[in-house]
């Protein structure tokens, strides 16, 4: 297997997980202008993070590789505790962060540009922030009493981790958040995370 990831995007998500099935796997980095090339098109004429590769079958999309890994590995434990209602709750928290969370980034991520008009990108902006507010509000009081998003260990974890740091990064406001710091302090120092970051450049 090998993974195409870029540094700090959703891609680390499946880096780290990567490190924690402790499976063998290679990563090549793949910077922004290097994801429009006719080489890495082939993989993906998306021109976009992650890839994963296996043999000759490309997959894209984070929660289908994911959940790909799962099947492959499912003796690996992070699909929650074991029940139907475990695994339902892991793809719950999985299925927020990619769905509702990552979207409300990209006003921030310039996706609102082509306004050209400094008032009203300003005005998506500050929307973004607000929601983004309420999405990191609502996983704190999840991780009230837990280590991780789902109690157990999980895909879930590691895709939110990585949101959170982008919001760090930018500024979304996570004052009194006190049990997203623990988990985002919890998963700092976790060996898989610190690898996967080193891997990428970003510690």
């Amino acid at each position: 297997m090998k993974l195409y990831t870029s540094p700090g995007a959703c891609s680390l998500a499946d880096h780290i997980t990567l490190e924690w099935i402790g499976q063998p796997y290679e990563y090549q980095i793949v910077k922004g202008e290097q994801r429009k090339a006719p080489e890495f098109l082939k993989l993906n004429p998306a021109g976009a993070v992650p890839a994963l590769q296996v043999g000759d079958w490309v997959l894209t999309q984070n929660t289908a590789i994911l959940h790909y890994l799962m099947d492959r590995y499912p003796d690996c434990g992070l699909l929650g505790d074991g029940t139907p209602e475990g695994r339902a709750e892991v793809n719950r928290w999985l299925g927020v962060v990619n769905s509702d969370v990552h979207p409300a980034f990209k006003p921030l991520f310039g996706a609102t540009a082509y306004l050209e008009d400094a008032g009203a990108i300003k005005k998506s902006h500050d929307n973004a922030h607000k929601l983004l507010r309420t999405h990191f509000e609502r996983v704190d009081a999840q991780l009230a009493g837990k280590d991780w998003v789902t109690g157990s260990r999980s895909i879930a974890d590691p895709y939110w981790f990585v949101v959170t740091q982008w919001a760090k990064k930018i500024g979304v406001d996570l004052s009194g958040l006190d049990n997203l710091a623990r988990f985002d302090a919890h998963m700092t120092a976790d060996p898989g995370v610190q690898k996967a970051m080193k891997d990428e450049g970003l510690i």
